[in-house]
């Protein structure tokens, strides 16, 4: 779907639908939502009265204008409580709203009102790119491969300011707004395609394109030039598949950036895991192929990075690497020695995820980083610890842990910190190498962050284990269909913002 921006009077679009909003506890409607009411005869009002609708957060309500609005429909959403309204909140509202219109066969575009610019208290250009992400981020579709595709919703919806001198500030807003949601959609593809349709390879070709297509310097290496690294770690994993492991590099350095130290983002790509010779039990194992979701949310935030022209060079490394067992598989009991010179040993095959991050962060140190942020689908024990509402971050830097928390907070992507104890450091102390895979079921999630810390190089550093956050099976919440989350995306640009 595609947004655009106009100045002018929401009661004069001739359009399928107009959408209008109403804060909780409002009995008499002011602003856009006023003037639609009164050219409807009070008819908002009289469905405030009847107690059908309240303005509880997300809630819609359509009315039909019957020739009194050159728009055939009038959808009223609820923005909630006033004194609890938000960026997410607004969000939600335009996910909601979408989401309603979508319902509806006749309603192929429609024009909206910003949510929150006025008596919400947003800021206007940070209400008009939430109104953008809400919206888009509600449209998407994963990819579908029936012969009979399902009905699509709006193709095109108008964001109507009234204010000609907000104009300006508004279309920048929807602008970014849109260009964040569609790099959160396709980390959404990434994570939504089979094995056999995304593999290292194949996700290689994209990140190649995608890089042609907004100005990004794309550089892929293959497993000879990562052997000629010393990159045996991550090798090892790809050792029992038939697909060729790929360490994809893209580069942001806008004009005057060049000598910058450079913010490095890092993320797991394993395409498929069948835990390799320390299998896993098959009910559930088709779902393994968003283990690369740490991977799609790093290149979808550099798709991203480069639309925005945000100024400050961003490097984004994703590792990709199918983790299959054969005769040429790793084994429990293997000794690696990775980029770094540092040894492990192999307890689980099922601990892949650690390992390839091990010789991707020694890779990254190269680039003498200003900070380094990996993103992992890691441990299935973070999601018992935290369910579906937040990632773990583990941070080696105070500062660079405040500016995540910040910038979680302001897009919704939650965060909830976690301890770095050093006697997590005494689990994963290795027999016949400095350090093994496993620490064990107690404290696993810990264990895994200190694991992956002993394989950093002396830059500030924080790790986002987004296990429980790459897919959901509800929908709950309107901006996140049911399938991929691209969970991520929205965090990583913004921090690269304000870093």
């Amino acid at each position: 779907m595609q947004l655009t921006t106009t100045q002018g009077n929401i009661v004069e679009q001739s359009t399928d639908a107009i959408v209008v909003n109403l804060f909780e506890g409002i009995t008499e409607p002011g602003g856009a939502t006023g003037a639609v009411d009164r050219a409807l005869g009070g008819a908002i009002r009289r469905l405030i009265g009847s107690g059908d609708f309240t303005g509880e957060a997300g809630a819609t309500a359509l009315l039909y204008s019957q020739g009194a609005l050159p728009a055939e429909r009038v959808l009223v959403v609820g923005l909630g409580k006033q004194d609890q309204f938000d960026l997410k909140a607004a969000r939600k509202a335009a996910a909601s709203a979408h989401k309603a219109l979508s319902q509806l066969k006749g309603v192929r575009q429609y024009a909206t009102v910003i949510h929150g610019a006025g008596a919400g208290g947003l800021e206007p250009q940070a209400a008009a790119q939430a109104l953008a992400e809400g919206a888009l981020l509600a449209a998407y579709q994963a990819p579908n491969y029936k012969r009979e595709k399902p009905p699509a919703g709006p193709e095109s919806g108008v964001v109507v300011e009234f204010d000609g001198a907000q104009l300006d500030t508004i279309t920048a807003g929807v602008n970014a707004g849109q260009a964040i949601a569609t790099a959160v959609c396709h980390a959404r593809d990434y994570v939504s395609e089979p094995a056999n349709i995304l593999y290292p390879e194949a996700f290689a070709r994209r990140a190649r394109q995608m890089a042609e297509e907004v100005g990004l310097a794309c550089t892929v290496l293959g497993e000879a030039e990562m052997r000629e690294l010393g990159m045996g770690i991550l090798l090892a994993v790809s050792q029992g598949s038939a697909r060729e492991a790929q360490l994809i590099i893209l580069e942001h350095t806008p004009p005057g950036t060049e000598e910058q130290q450079p913010l490095v983002l890092v993320g797991k790509g394993i395409t498929f895991d069948t835990g390799g010779i320390s299998i896993k039990p098959w009910d559930g194992m088709w779902l393994m192929k968003d283990d690369m979701g740490g991977a799609a949310a790093v290149i979808g935030a550099l798709e991203a990075i480069a639309r925005l022209g945000i100024s400050r060079q961003v490097i984004g490394v994703a590792v990709c690497v199918e983790n299959m067992p054969d005769g040429n598989s790793f084994r429990p009991g293997d000794i690696l020695t990775g980029i770094t010179g540092k040894t492990c040993e192999i307890l689980s095959t099922d601990a892949e995820g650690r390992l390839v991050l091990a010789d991707a962060l020694g890779y990254v140190a190269r680039y003498s980083p200003a900070a380094v942020v990996d993103l992992a689908t890691l441990t299935g024990a973070i999601g018992v610890a935290l369910g579906p509402q937040a990632a773990g971050l583990f941070a080696n830097n105070d500062a660079l842990r405040e500016s995540l928390l910040a910038a979680a907070e302001k897009t919704g992507e939650r965060l909830w910190p976690m301890p770095l104890y050093e006697e997590y450091m005494e689990e994963i102390k290795g027999e016949m190498a400095e350090v093994k895979n496993s620490g064990g079921r107690m404290g696993g999630v810990g264990t895994s962050a200190k694991f992956i810390e002993h394989f950093t190089e002396g830059y500030p550093w924080a790790h986002l284990d987004i296990a429980a956050m790459v897919w959901t099976n509800n929908e709950r919440n309107p901006a996140t269909p049911k399938g991929a989350t691209g969970y991520g995306v929205r965090l990583l640009v913004e921090l690269a913002g304000q870093i």
